[in-house]
């Protein structure tokens, strides 16, 4: 029961952190701080997209599921909990690429705003 809930639990915070990853720069509008989490993150996430990387949060879970007596899956995250409620199909190496480009366009125009939010200081005379 324990191996089964720990499992559920990190397949929730693998959900988080992919919304994180997609969506939390825009918590460096408000906290700057929150850059120093989302660049990794963001890193990770678009390394995993573009490089088809095995996300160790997928092993865990499938080892986790699977002390717990229960199958795990095949694939990745993405393919066995997101993709089968959007898209029927299975995930395609070009659609992980327009996934990816997703996640750079969308952080790299919430960053532009960033910078440009900058506070300028007058230069001391």
């Amino acid at each position: 029961m324990l191996y089964r809930l720990g499992a559920d639990g990190l397949v929730l915070f693998h959900l988080l952190f992919i919304v994180f990853v997609l969506l939390g720069g825009l918590l460096t509008l408000k906290w700057r701080a929150a850059l120093w989490w989302h660049l990794p993150a963001l890193c990770w996430g678009i390394a995993v997209e573009f490089l088809h990387l095995p996300c160790p949060l997928t092993d865990w879970e499938n080892h986790l599921r699977h002390a717990a007596g229960l199958a795990g899956y095949q694939g990745g995250f993405i393919e066995h909990y997101v993709w089968p409620i959007i898209y029927p199909a299975g995930l395609t190496p070009g659609i992980q690429w327009l996934l990816g480009s997703v996640v750079v366009l969308v952080n790299a125009v919430v960053y532009l705003r960033v910078l440009r939010q900058r506070p300028h200081h007058p230069a001391s005379g």
